[in-house]
């Protein structure tokens, strides 16, 4: 409607509707009359013929006709970050761009710089913007695949001669991005497995890439490659090995200066178990075998790795007091009945006005109703947190009275997020020195697949952590897992907790921290490294020891 001058109040009426029905109290148009949905607050007749007509016939007359002059292209640049209605108007209009092809090669040769309103900087953040998206084609987010994997499996296991069937590669080391699935399947008729691969509808062979030893081709829903290698069953156990550690894992020196590669080609083995066993460890989990830190791990014993069952509480959550779904009330109770002893509620803070950020008086209303909830769902407890926008100086969002009134507190970035790694490292420091901070939220601000994140020296600013017993947070968002698991090992080796956090924004959000969980076990994460792994005594314990430090 922007990028074709629709009237600026009708523009402005479908906004306030889409707030809120994002924001609303559990606000569900499914089934409900036109006249129903007029009842909602900010909805009118016509928008309500539209959702009614969107939500039981999948489309409506003036989506069709915006959709009917706009090119397929544009809709892409759309989509790419830096560019609003009016700037992709300009490019499409005026340059003849309808393409995000068409709008590289022009940024590429200067012209986009050119124009109206742009200029180099914003003509360099096109061209990056472009960049990164071409280079996460094919991609997916592990959490978005995940379901359509597994259902595949159940379909393949149902089919006529195959034996064991087992996920290996990327997939089955819980890597958070997969640009590969990859199967193992034992059989011992090759020829009659593909012909029955054939008739699963869910995928389709690239006949050409195939051979009689590998099957390969895609989901039919999705842009996802697959792979299915087969193998006999004496050699089940072997190939595995073979297919889910990554190189690096393969080929590290070990006994004898023997790599588990080597050893594998020399007998076959019944299990994984007796395989490691000749290397002298442990048997090593999956999402560990990448060749970075697993073996030495094994030779100390090999700790136990976080559960999902370790966690007794819930921290970095938002509800209506800001831009969350549900209501703190039905945060807390659902909380509660999936069977956590804590919940900790933390609503952006007051610069984050996008986000419907809390000023001073509404931090108070929210204290005041959490006292309450307290009183009736005890012994289950809510900690009053927010999370606090780090500013451009690194101070937080509060004055220190403010501050003081929280349980505990997450700090975050959530803009100026195009500084050198010199100042965003010096700003997430001044902000982890502040005595207020309990946990440094998502580091990065990465969004993956989307946007690339914040640039900073991992090294320092955990070595700060470590000095100011800052707790760090693994972001259980499946579009951030930030701090990634490649650092978490880090942290660990310098003393710093993590804490796994869903950031939920809804009820359902709180499923999120399984994600949260297998990267933690990545990065070797166990339950007494785990903040929020502690139960509630420890946890209340640990927040006022917090809240001492600031006092001094």
């Amino acid at each position: 409607m922007e990028l074709h001058d629709e009237n600026s109040f009708k523009i402005r009426s479908y906004q306030t509707a889409v707030n809120t029905l994002e924001r609303g109290e559990d606000i569900n148009v499914l089934g409900k009359s036109i006249a129903e949905l007029q009842q909602i607050s900010g909805i009118g007749k016509s928008i309500a013929e539209v959702i009614f007509a969107l939500e039981n016939e999948g489309n409506h007359t003036s989506l069709d006709e915006l959709l009917s002059k706009t090119p397929t292209g544009i809709l892409e640049v759309l989509e790419v970050k830096g560019l609003g209605p009016k700037k992709v108007k300009i490019l499409w209009q005026e340059m003849g761009i309808s393409s995000t092809h068409e709008l590289l090669e022009a940024c590429q040769s200067g012209q986009v710089a050119k124009a109206k309103g742009f200029g180099e900087k914003t003509q360099e953040s096109i061209i990056q913007a472009l960049e990164f998206k071409a280079s996460n084609s094919g991609k997916w987010l592990y959490a978005d695949i995940e379901d359509q994997v597994l259902e595949l499996i159940n379909i393949i296991q149902k089919l006529e001669g195959l034996g064991q069937i087992a996920i290996v590669g990327a997939f089955a080391r819980r890597m958070e991005i997969v640009e590969v699935v990859e199967l193992l399947i034992e059989t011992e008729d090759r020829s009659l497995a593909i012909q029955n691969l054939d008739k699963v509808k869910e995928i389709v062979q690239d006949r050409k890439g195939s051979s009689p030893y590998k099957w390969r081709g895609k989901f039919e829903s999705l842009d996802l490659q697959l792979v299915i290698h087969f193998t006999q069953k004496e050699d089940f156990i072997n190939e595995k090995l073979l297919r889910i550690g990554s190189k690096s894992h393969l080929l590290y020196p070990s006994k004898e200066n023997q790599t588990l590669a080597s050893i594998l080609s020399k007998e076959k083995y019944e299990s994984e178990e007796a395989a490691y066993q000749v290397l002298g460890f442990p048997w090593i989990p999956e999402e560990l075998r990448e060749g970075f830190f697993e073996f030495e791990w094994a030779s100390e014993g090999g700790e136990r790795l976080l559960e999902e069952d370790d966690l007794k509480g819930i921290l970095h959550n938002h509800s209506t007091y800001s831009d969350g779904k549900h209501t703190l009330r039905q945060m807390a109770e659902h909380c509660k009945s999936l069977g956590y002893e804590y919940l900790g509620i933390s609503d952006h803070s007051r610069t984050a006005s996008y986000a419907g950020g809390l000023d001073i008086e509404k931090v108070q209303k929210q204290q005041r109703e959490i006292d309450e909830l307290n009183k009736e769902l005890a012994p289950f407890k809510i900690f009053k947190g927010i999370e606090s926008d780090i500013l451009t100086d690194g101070s937080l969002d509060y004055p220190d009275d403010v501050l003081a009134s929280f349980d505990f507190i997450v700090s975050s970035i959530h803009s100026a997020l195009s500084m050198d790694r010199k100042r965003a490292t010096a700003r997430l420091l001044k902000a982890i020195e502040n005595p207020y901070t309990t946990i440094l939220g998502h580091p990065t601000g990465r969004l993956l697949l989307r946007r690339e994140g914040y640039p900073v020296d991992h090294k320092v600013i955990i070595d700060a952590c470590a000095t100011h017993n800052v707790a760090i947070e693994i972001n259980a968002n499946p579009w951030r897992l930030d701090l990634d698991w490649r650092w978490v090992h880090y942290a660990l080796q310098q003393g710093v907790k993590l804490s796994v956090n869903p950031d939920a924004h809804a009820m359902e959000g709180y499923a999120d921290m399984r994600y949260g969980v297998l990267v933690g076990r990545k990065g070797g994460l166990t339950a007494a490294m785990t903040l929020n792994a502690m139960n509630l005594q420890e946890i209340e314990q640990y927040f006022e020891k917090q809240k001492a430090k600031s006092k001094k």
